[in-house]
Protein backbone atom coordinates (compact mmCIF):
# COMPACT_ATOMS: atom_id res chain seq x y z
CA UNK A 1 0.00 0.00 0.00
CA UNK A 2 1.80 3.21 -1.63
CA UNK A 3 1.81 6.15 1.34
CA UNK A 4 2.90 9.53 0.33
CA UNK A 5 3.86 12.58 2.66
CA UNK A 6 1.13 15.06 1.35
CA UNK A 7 2.48 18.48 2.07
CA UNK A 8 -0.52 20.29 2.26
CA UNK A 9 -2.06 17.90 5.43
CA UNK A 10 1.54 17.78 6.35
CA UNK A 11 1.03 13.74 7.02
CA UNK A 12 2.15 10.33 5.67
CA UNK A 13 -1.67 9.08 3.25
CA UNK A 14 -2.60 6.62 1.44
CA UNK A 15 -2.30 6.53 -2.23
CA UNK A 16 -5.79 6.76 -3.38
CA UNK A 17 -6.03 8.07 -7.18
CA UNK A 18 -9.33 9.74 -8.38
CA UNK A 19 -10.07 7.11 -10.41
CA UNK A 20 -9.08 3.54 -9.67
CA UNK A 21 -5.83 2.30 -11.71
CA UNK A 22 -5.20 5.95 -13.16
CA UNK A 23 -3.31 8.62 -12.04
CA UNK A 24 -3.00 12.19 -13.29
CA UNK A 25 0.77 13.75 -12.25
CA UNK A 26 1.68 17.16 -13.07
CA UNK A 27 5.64 18.59 -12.37
CA UNK A 28 6.80 22.01 -13.01
CA UNK A 29 8.65 21.97 -15.17
CA UNK A 30 11.78 24.30 -16.25
CA UNK A 31 11.95 28.00 -16.97
CA UNK A 32 14.53 27.78 -20.13
CA UNK A 33 16.45 30.80 -19.81
CA UNK A 34 19.62 28.93 -18.26
CA UNK A 35 20.76 25.62 -18.50
CA UNK A 36 19.96 22.94 -15.66
CA UNK A 37 21.76 22.64 -12.77
CA UNK A 38 22.32 19.32 -9.88
CA UNK A 39 19.49 21.22 -8.40
CA UNK A 40 17.00 20.65 -11.23
CA UNK A 41 18.61 17.32 -11.36
CA UNK A 42 17.25 16.33 -7.85
CA UNK A 43 13.58 17.54 -9.05
CA UNK A 44 13.61 15.61 -12.04
CA UNK A 45 15.20 12.41 -10.83
CA UNK A 46 13.10 12.13 -8.23
CA UNK A 47 9.60 12.64 -9.68
CA UNK A 48 10.92 10.34 -12.52
CA UNK A 49 11.37 7.50 -10.15
CA UNK A 50 7.77 8.22 -8.80
CA UNK A 51 7.21 7.88 -12.23
CA UNK A 52 8.44 4.65 -13.05
CA UNK A 53 7.48 3.06 -9.47
CA UNK A 54 3.75 3.88 -10.32
CA UNK A 55 4.24 2.73 -13.41
CA UNK A 56 5.70 -0.55 -12.02
CA UNK A 57 2.77 -0.55 -9.82
CA UNK A 58 0.35 -1.07 -12.51
CA UNK A 59 -1.27 2.20 -12.44
CA UNK A 60 -1.95 3.94 -16.13
CA UNK A 61 -0.51 7.02 -15.36
CA UNK A 62 -0.09 10.60 -17.44
CA UNK A 63 2.58 12.58 -16.58
CA UNK A 64 2.45 16.41 -17.87
CA UNK A 65 5.79 18.60 -16.97
CA UNK A 66 5.12 22.07 -18.06
CA UNK A 67 7.66 24.21 -19.80
CA UNK A 68 8.05 27.96 -19.24
CA UNK A 69 8.88 29.45 -22.23
CA UNK A 70 7.68 32.92 -21.69
CA UNK A 71 9.32 34.73 -18.52
CA UNK A 72 10.80 38.26 -17.19
CA UNK A 73 13.73 35.83 -16.59
CA UNK A 74 13.90 35.10 -20.31
CA UNK A 75 13.25 38.79 -21.67
CA UNK A 76 16.57 40.00 -19.67
CA UNK A 77 18.59 36.89 -20.84
CA UNK A 78 17.13 38.04 -24.46
CA UNK A 79 18.07 41.78 -23.65
CA UNK A 80 21.17 41.01 -22.43
CA UNK A 81 22.62 38.90 -25.50
CA UNK A 82 20.57 40.90 -28.11
CA UNK A 83 18.20 38.25 -29.70
CA UNK A 84 14.76 37.54 -29.74
CA UNK A 85 13.45 35.57 -26.48
CA UNK A 86 12.19 32.74 -28.77
CA UNK A 87 16.08 32.14 -29.88
CA UNK A 88 17.00 31.84 -25.62
CA UNK A 89 14.41 29.67 -25.15
CA UNK A 90 14.44 27.33 -27.83
CA UNK A 91 18.68 27.30 -27.28
CA UNK A 92 17.53 26.20 -22.93
CA UNK A 93 14.75 23.97 -23.90
CA UNK A 94 17.08 21.45 -26.34
CA UNK A 95 20.07 21.80 -23.41
CA UNK A 96 17.73 21.03 -20.80
CA UNK A 97 16.11 18.26 -22.93
CA UNK A 98 19.21 16.62 -24.11
CA UNK A 99 20.33 16.96 -19.98
CA UNK A 100 17.24 15.21 -19.15
CA UNK A 101 18.24 12.25 -21.41
CA UNK A 102 21.80 11.90 -20.43
CA UNK A 103 20.60 11.53 -17.27
CA UNK A 104 18.29 8.87 -17.99
CA UNK A 105 14.83 10.58 -17.19
CA UNK A 106 11.85 8.99 -19.08
CA UNK A 107 10.44 11.65 -21.33
CA UNK A 108 7.00 12.90 -19.94
CA UNK A 109 4.03 11.35 -21.63
CA UNK A 110 2.89 15.76 -21.85
CA UNK A 111 5.30 18.46 -22.21
CA UNK A 112 3.42 21.35 -22.72
CA UNK A 113 4.79 25.11 -23.60
CA UNK A 114 3.46 28.28 -22.02
CA UNK A 115 3.35 30.19 -25.46
CA UNK A 116 1.17 27.44 -27.01
CA UNK A 117 -1.26 27.62 -23.82
CA UNK A 118 -1.99 31.35 -23.99
CA UNK A 119 -5.92 31.13 -24.53
CA UNK A 120 -6.32 28.77 -21.75
CA UNK A 121 -4.69 30.92 -19.34
CA UNK A 122 -6.73 34.27 -20.63
CA UNK A 123 -9.94 31.99 -20.50
CA UNK A 124 -9.18 31.34 -16.88
CA UNK A 125 -8.13 34.30 -15.74
CA UNK A 126 -11.71 35.58 -17.30
CA UNK A 127 -13.14 33.33 -15.18
CA UNK A 128 -11.82 34.43 -12.06
CA UNK A 129 -12.74 37.97 -12.80
CA UNK A 130 -16.41 37.33 -13.65
CA UNK A 131 -16.71 35.43 -10.28
CA UNK A 132 -15.30 38.52 -8.29
CA UNK A 133 -11.91 36.57 -7.45
CA UNK A 134 -9.65 39.11 -9.73
CA UNK A 135 -9.22 42.68 -11.18
CA UNK A 136 -8.04 44.39 -13.59
CA UNK A 137 -5.81 47.61 -13.26
CA UNK A 138 -4.16 49.74 -16.19
CA UNK A 139 -3.84 46.37 -17.81
CA UNK A 140 -3.04 44.22 -15.35
CA UNK A 141 -5.15 41.54 -13.98
CA UNK A 142 -4.26 40.52 -10.02
CA UNK A 143 -6.04 38.07 -7.55
CA UNK A 144 -7.70 39.48 -4.84
CA UNK A 145 -6.02 37.28 -2.12
CA UNK A 146 -8.21 38.34 0.48
CA UNK A 147 -11.50 36.69 -1.59
CA UNK A 148 -9.86 32.81 -1.13
CA UNK A 149 -10.10 32.49 2.58
CA UNK A 150 -7.78 29.16 2.58
CA UNK A 151 -5.11 30.85 1.25
CA UNK A 152 -1.63 30.18 3.10
CA UNK A 153 -2.93 26.21 3.80
CA UNK A 154 -0.08 24.54 1.69
CA UNK A 155 2.82 27.03 3.45
CA UNK A 156 1.34 27.17 6.84
CA UNK A 157 1.51 30.83 7.30
CA UNK A 158 -1.56 32.93 8.42
CA UNK A 159 -2.46 35.28 5.87
CA UNK A 160 -1.84 38.05 8.49
CA UNK A 161 2.14 37.25 8.32
CA UNK A 162 2.36 37.00 4.51
CA UNK A 163 0.05 40.78 4.15
CA UNK A 164 3.15 41.76 6.40
CA UNK A 165 5.58 40.33 4.48
CA UNK A 166 4.12 41.33 1.03
CA UNK A 167 3.81 45.24 2.43
CA UNK A 168 7.43 45.28 2.48
CA UNK A 169 8.42 43.41 -0.31
CA UNK A 170 6.20 45.35 -2.48
CA UNK A 171 7.91 47.43 -5.29
CA UNK A 172 6.49 51.16 -5.70
CA UNK A 173 4.54 50.57 -9.10
CA UNK A 174 3.37 47.21 -7.66
CA UNK A 175 1.53 49.20 -4.87
CA UNK A 176 -0.16 51.53 -7.25
CA UNK A 177 -1.85 48.91 -8.74
CA UNK A 178 -2.76 46.32 -6.43
CA UNK A 179 -5.70 46.66 -3.73
CA UNK A 180 -3.19 44.40 -1.48
CA UNK A 181 0.23 44.06 -1.06
CA UNK A 182 -0.15 40.49 -1.54
CA UNK A 183 -2.39 40.18 -4.48
CA UNK A 184 0.00 38.84 -6.97
CA UNK A 185 -0.55 39.18 -11.40
CA UNK A 186 -2.24 37.08 -13.58
CA UNK A 187 -1.43 38.68 -16.76
CA UNK A 188 0.73 41.65 -16.72
CA UNK A 189 0.76 44.53 -19.23
CA UNK A 190 3.14 43.99 -22.10
CA UNK A 191 2.78 45.76 -25.33
CA UNK A 192 6.15 44.76 -26.58
CA UNK A 193 6.26 41.11 -26.07
CA UNK A 194 2.58 40.29 -24.97
CA UNK A 195 -0.49 38.38 -26.69
CA UNK A 196 -3.84 40.23 -27.55
CA UNK A 197 -6.69 39.52 -24.54
CA UNK A 198 -9.61 41.17 -23.16
CA UNK A 199 -7.50 43.64 -21.01
CA UNK A 200 -5.14 44.95 -23.72
CA UNK A 201 -1.54 43.14 -24.79
CA UNK A 202 0.31 41.33 -22.50
CA UNK A 203 1.46 38.26 -21.33
CA UNK A 204 0.54 35.92 -18.21
CA UNK A 205 2.17 35.33 -14.91
CA UNK A 206 4.02 32.89 -13.86
CA UNK A 207 1.57 30.73 -11.36
CA UNK A 208 -1.69 31.00 -14.01
CA UNK A 209 0.93 29.28 -16.46
CA UNK A 210 0.61 25.99 -14.59
CA UNK A 211 -2.74 26.21 -13.54
CA UNK A 212 -3.71 26.50 -17.14
CA UNK A 213 -1.65 23.63 -18.67
CA UNK A 214 -2.64 21.60 -15.80
CA UNK A 215 -6.36 21.85 -16.86
CA UNK A 216 -5.80 21.57 -20.27
CA UNK A 217 -4.04 18.43 -20.33
CA UNK A 218 -4.80 16.84 -17.38
CA UNK A 219 -8.63 18.16 -16.02
CA UNK A 220 -9.72 20.25 -13.58
CA UNK A 221 -8.67 17.84 -10.57
CA UNK A 222 -5.53 15.87 -10.88
CA UNK A 223 -4.29 13.11 -8.29
CA UNK A 224 -0.43 14.58 -7.91
CA UNK A 225 1.33 18.01 -8.38
CA UNK A 226 5.12 17.56 -7.50
CA UNK A 227 8.38 19.62 -7.60
CA UNK A 228 10.84 21.49 -5.39
CA UNK A 229 10.32 22.47 -1.96
CA UNK A 230 11.09 26.33 -2.86
CA UNK A 231 7.80 26.24 -5.22
CA UNK A 232 5.89 25.69 -2.07
CA UNK A 233 5.14 29.60 -1.63
CA UNK A 234 4.64 31.65 -3.73
CA UNK A 235 3.76 29.60 -6.85
CA UNK A 236 1.88 26.28 -5.76
CA UNK A 237 0.19 28.14 -3.02
CA UNK A 238 -1.25 30.88 -6.06
CA UNK A 239 -1.77 27.83 -7.77
CA UNK A 240 -4.22 26.27 -5.15
CA UNK A 241 -5.94 29.89 -5.23
CA UNK A 242 -6.70 30.44 -8.75
CA UNK A 243 -7.35 26.50 -9.71
CA UNK A 244 -9.71 26.13 -7.10
CA UNK A 245 -11.94 29.35 -7.03
CA UNK A 246 -11.56 29.11 -10.56
CA UNK A 247 -12.50 25.40 -11.09
CA UNK A 248 -14.84 25.03 -8.18
CA UNK A 249 -13.48 22.02 -7.01
CA UNK A 250 -10.31 20.83 -5.03
CA UNK A 251 -7.37 20.90 -7.76
CA UNK A 252 -4.94 18.80 -6.34
CA UNK A 253 -5.39 15.73 -4.03
CA UNK A 254 -1.45 15.28 -2.57
CA UNK A 255 1.47 17.62 -3.07
CA UNK A 256 4.88 16.11 -3.07
CA UNK A 257 8.27 18.51 -2.64
CA UNK A 258 11.43 17.49 -3.29
CA UNK A 259 14.47 19.10 -0.75
CA UNK A 260 16.95 21.10 -1.81
CA UNK A 261 20.62 19.96 -3.04
CA UNK A 262 23.23 22.59 -0.92
CA UNK A 263 26.43 23.72 -1.10
CA UNK A 264 28.24 24.67 2.41
CA UNK A 265 24.39 23.92 3.97
CA UNK A 266 23.09 26.42 1.52
CA UNK A 267 20.48 26.27 -1.70
CA UNK A 268 22.13 25.33 -4.77
CA UNK A 269 20.64 28.01 -7.26
CA UNK A 270 21.69 30.31 -9.96
CA UNK A 271 21.07 33.32 -7.83
CA UNK A 272 23.91 32.75 -5.49
CA UNK A 273 26.17 31.39 -8.13
CA UNK A 274 26.76 28.37 -6.39
CA UNK A 275 25.43 25.79 -8.87
CA UNK A 276 27.27 23.84 -10.94
CA UNK A 277 25.79 22.19 -14.41
CA UNK A 278 24.72 18.73 -15.26
CA UNK A 279 26.38 18.85 -18.26
CA UNK A 280 29.56 19.87 -16.02
CA UNK A 281 28.79 17.32 -13.59
CA UNK A 282 28.58 14.57 -16.23
CA UNK A 283 32.34 15.25 -17.49
CA UNK A 284 33.22 13.69 -14.67
CA UNK A 285 30.72 11.28 -13.13
CA UNK A 286 28.39 9.30 -15.12
CA UNK A 287 23.89 9.34 -15.23
CA UNK A 288 23.84 5.96 -12.55
CA UNK A 289 26.60 7.89 -10.33
CA UNK A 290 24.19 11.12 -9.94
CA UNK A 291 21.27 9.36 -9.84
CA UNK A 292 22.43 6.98 -7.26
CA UNK A 293 24.11 9.87 -5.66
CA UNK A 294 20.16 11.70 -5.28
CA UNK A 295 18.67 8.57 -4.26
CA UNK A 296 20.54 7.64 -1.43
CA UNK A 297 18.85 10.67 0.13
CA UNK A 298 15.37 10.21 1.11
CA UNK A 299 13.43 13.19 -2.03
CA UNK A 300 12.24 15.24 1.37
CA UNK A 301 15.77 16.15 2.89
CA UNK A 302 18.41 18.33 1.96
CA UNK A 303 20.90 16.50 0.06
CA UNK A 304 24.94 18.07 0.70
CA UNK A 305 26.34 18.52 -2.40
CA UNK A 306 30.44 16.91 -2.00
CA UNK A 307 33.01 15.47 -4.37
CA UNK A 308 33.48 12.85 -1.40
CA UNK A 309 29.79 11.89 -1.83
CA UNK A 310 29.82 11.39 -5.43
CA UNK A 311 33.25 9.70 -5.12
CA UNK A 312 31.10 7.03 -2.66
CA UNK A 313 28.44 6.83 -5.31
CA UNK A 314 30.62 5.64 -8.05
CA UNK A 315 31.91 3.23 -6.22
CA UNK A 316 28.29 1.95 -5.23
CA UNK A 317 26.78 2.24 -8.74
CA UNK A 318 29.64 0.16 -10.64
CA UNK A 319 28.94 -2.68 -8.08
CA UNK A 320 25.17 -2.90 -8.75
CA UNK A 321 25.92 -2.49 -12.42
CA UNK A 322 28.77 -5.15 -12.65
CA UNK A 323 25.94 -7.45 -10.81
CA UNK A 324 23.00 -6.58 -13.11
CA UNK A 325 25.35 -7.66 -16.42
CA UNK A 326 25.63 -11.03 -15.23
CA UNK A 327 24.38 -13.92 -16.89
CA UNK A 328 21.61 -13.75 -19.66
CA UNK A 329 17.94 -13.04 -19.39
CA UNK A 330 16.05 -15.89 -18.56
CA UNK A 331 13.06 -17.34 -17.80
CA UNK A 332 14.04 -20.09 -15.99
CA UNK A 333 12.79 -20.19 -12.15
CA UNK A 334 15.39 -22.17 -10.51
CA UNK A 335 14.00 -22.69 -6.79
CA UNK A 336 16.50 -20.90 -4.61
CA UNK A 337 16.57 -18.04 -6.73
CA UNK A 338 12.64 -17.97 -7.39
CA UNK A 339 12.20 -17.24 -3.45
CA UNK A 340 14.91 -14.58 -3.17
CA UNK A 341 13.10 -12.52 -6.39
CA UNK A 342 10.20 -12.74 -4.21
CA UNK A 343 11.61 -11.73 -1.16
CA UNK A 344 13.46 -8.82 -3.34
CA UNK A 345 10.98 -7.76 -4.99
CA UNK A 346 8.46 -7.83 -1.64
CA UNK A 347 11.42 -5.86 0.39
CA UNK A 348 11.84 -3.36 -2.76
CA UNK A 349 7.89 -2.87 -2.69
CA UNK A 350 7.75 -2.35 1.16
CA UNK A 351 10.59 0.60 0.65
CA UNK A 352 9.04 2.43 -2.17
CA UNK A 353 5.53 2.28 -0.36
CA UNK A 354 7.02 4.29 2.69
CA UNK A 355 7.04 7.56 1.04
CA UNK A 356 9.68 6.28 -1.93
CA UNK A 357 12.11 4.95 0.81
CA UNK A 358 14.81 5.01 -1.98
CA UNK A 359 17.69 4.58 0.34
CA UNK A 360 16.07 0.87 1.50
CA UNK A 361 15.61 0.18 -1.67
CA UNK A 362 19.05 0.67 -2.58
CA UNK A 363 19.73 -1.80 -0.11
CA UNK A 364 17.93 -3.93 -1.74
CA UNK A 365 19.18 -3.90 -4.94
CA UNK A 366 22.74 -4.29 -2.90
CA UNK A 367 21.26 -7.61 -1.27
CA UNK A 368 20.63 -9.07 -4.80
CA UNK A 369 24.86 -8.35 -5.33
CA UNK A 370 26.02 -11.11 -3.47
CA UNK A 371 26.12 -14.56 -5.46
CA UNK A 372 28.92 -17.15 -4.09
CA UNK A 373 31.48 -18.56 -6.84
CA UNK A 374 29.05 -22.14 -6.18
CA UNK A 375 26.28 -20.49 -7.49
CA UNK A 376 24.55 -22.51 -10.63
CA UNK A 377 24.73 -19.99 -13.78
CA UNK A 378 20.73 -19.91 -13.64
CA UNK A 379 20.62 -18.23 -9.96
CA UNK A 380 22.82 -15.91 -10.93
CA UNK A 381 21.62 -15.21 -13.54
CA UNK A 382 17.80 -14.90 -12.44
CA UNK A 383 19.48 -12.64 -9.30
CA UNK A 384 20.49 -10.33 -11.81
CA UNK A 385 17.50 -10.03 -13.68
CA UNK A 386 15.53 -9.02 -10.66
CA UNK A 387 18.00 -6.51 -9.97
CA UNK A 388 18.00 -5.55 -13.43
CA UNK A 389 13.98 -4.98 -13.14
CA UNK A 390 13.92 -3.51 -9.93
CA UNK A 391 17.10 -0.86 -10.83
CA UNK A 392 14.83 0.18 -13.86
CA UNK A 393 12.62 1.56 -11.42
CA UNK A 394 14.56 3.33 -10.07
CA UNK A 395 16.01 4.69 -13.30
CA UNK A 396 19.22 3.15 -13.47
CA UNK A 397 20.80 1.93 -16.95
CA UNK A 398 22.47 -1.61 -16.88
CA UNK A 399 23.55 -1.66 -20.59
CA UNK A 400 27.38 -2.28 -21.39
CA UNK A 401 28.58 1.50 -22.86
CA UNK A 402 30.38 0.56 -25.91
CA UNK A 403 33.76 2.51 -25.97
CA UNK A 404 34.83 4.26 -29.59
CA UNK A 405 38.54 4.89 -29.20
CA UNK A 406 40.18 6.93 -32.10
CA UNK A 407 43.25 6.09 -33.89
CA UNK A 408 45.25 8.18 -31.34
CA UNK A 409 43.63 6.19 -28.59
CA UNK A 410 44.68 3.11 -30.25
CA UNK A 411 48.15 4.31 -31.07
CA UNK A 412 48.58 4.95 -27.24
CA UNK A 413 47.33 1.50 -26.06
CA UNK A 414 49.96 0.09 -28.58
CA UNK A 415 52.94 2.31 -26.47
CA UNK A 416 51.29 0.88 -23.28
CA UNK A 417 51.87 -2.89 -24.20
CA UNK A 418 55.30 -2.13 -25.41
CA UNK A 419 55.84 -0.12 -22.00
CA UNK A 420 54.75 -3.66 -20.17
CA UNK A 421 56.73 -5.91 -22.30
CA UNK A 422 59.84 -3.28 -21.83
CA UNK A 423 58.78 -3.04 -17.93
CA UNK A 424 58.35 0.38 -17.97
CA UNK A 425 55.55 0.10 -15.10
CA UNK A 426 55.73 4.25 -15.03
CA UNK A 427 55.03 4.61 -18.47
CA UNK A 428 52.11 2.15 -18.48
CA UNK A 429 50.95 3.21 -15.48
CA UNK A 430 50.66 7.16 -16.73
CA UNK A 431 48.96 5.90 -19.82
CA UNK A 432 46.82 3.92 -18.30
CA UNK A 433 45.45 7.31 -15.64
CA UNK A 434 45.30 9.44 -19.46
CA UNK A 435 42.39 6.83 -19.92
CA UNK A 436 41.28 6.41 -16.54
CA UNK A 437 40.27 9.93 -16.19
CA UNK A 438 37.93 9.71 -19.05
CA UNK A 439 35.94 6.68 -17.19
CA UNK A 440 37.72 4.07 -19.56
CA UNK A 441 39.12 1.30 -17.76
CA UNK A 442 42.32 -0.86 -19.60
CA UNK A 443 42.32 -4.37 -18.96
CA UNK A 444 45.19 -7.22 -19.70
CA UNK A 445 44.07 -10.22 -21.28
CA UNK A 446 46.11 -12.83 -22.92
CA UNK A 447 44.74 -11.19 -25.94
CA UNK A 448 46.07 -7.46 -25.34
CA UNK A 449 44.59 -5.18 -23.85
CA UNK A 450 40.83 -4.73 -23.74
CA UNK A 451 38.77 -1.50 -22.88
CA UNK A 452 35.46 -1.29 -20.67
CA UNK A 453 33.47 1.86 -19.48
CA UNK A 454 34.65 2.88 -15.74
Amino acid sequence: MLKLFNSLSNALEVFEPLEAGKVKMYVCGPTVYDHAHLGHARCYITWDVLYRYLKFSGYDVTYCRNVTDVDDKILKKAAEQGVDPSAVTEEFYTSFDNSMKALNCLKPDIEPFATKTIGEMIKITKTLIDKGFAYVSDGDVYFGVKKYPRYGALSKQPIEDLMAGARVEANVEERGKKSSPLDFALWKKDEKFGYDSPWGVGRPGWHIECSAMARKFLGSQIDIHAGGADLTFPHHENEIAQSNCANDCEFVKYWLHNGFVTVNKEKMSKSLGNFLTVDELLKTYDSNTIRFFILTNHYRMPVEFNEEALEGAKAGVKRLIAAGQKGEEINLKVDAAFKLELEAVYSFREAMNADMNTSKALAVLFSLTFSGAEERAEIVSMRANTLRTLGSVLGFDFTKKEIMLSDEDLTLIKEREKAREEKNWAKSDEIRDIFQARGIVLKDSKDGTIWEAQ
